[in-house]
């Protein structure tokens, strides 16, 4: 998974999830959760490449970001509960959708909470 669209369309085998624009800005795409509203996916163009803020648990948290040198903490994002993917190659992909699916996960069981 290395492209913007690429990254769309899986969030969408999601259930009710949607596509979203809330900046107005077409670099920042969120994916969202009907049900809930929350945004378990910001994905946007950055220093060349297509990047993906996604939730995570805090205990996988370093795991990850250990295991790829292109998962960091969250641009952008609370570096405590949400890392950043670059679609640079050098993840593979399914541990990318691996990774959106941990944040989905976690994001469709909240309701109004801040995190």
């Amino acid at each position: 998974m290395t492209t913007r669209k690429e990254a769309i369309a899986y969030c969408l085998t999601f259930p009710h999830v949607f596509e979203d624009y809330p900046f107005r800005d077409p670099n920042w795409t969120c994916m969202r959760i009907r049900d809930n509203q929350r945004i378990f996916a910001w994905i946007f163009e950055r220093q060349e490449h297509i990047w993906i803020n996604v939730k995570c648990d805090p205990q996988w948290r370093e795991f990850w970001r250990e295991a790829y040198r292109s998962v960091l903490p969250a641009y952008h994002m609370n570096k405590q509960h949400w890392n950043s993917i670059i679609l640079d190659g050098s993840v593979p992909s399914n541990e990318i959708r691996r990774m959106i699916g941990e944040s989905y996960d976690l994001c469709k069981g909240e309701r109004g909470k801040d995190a």
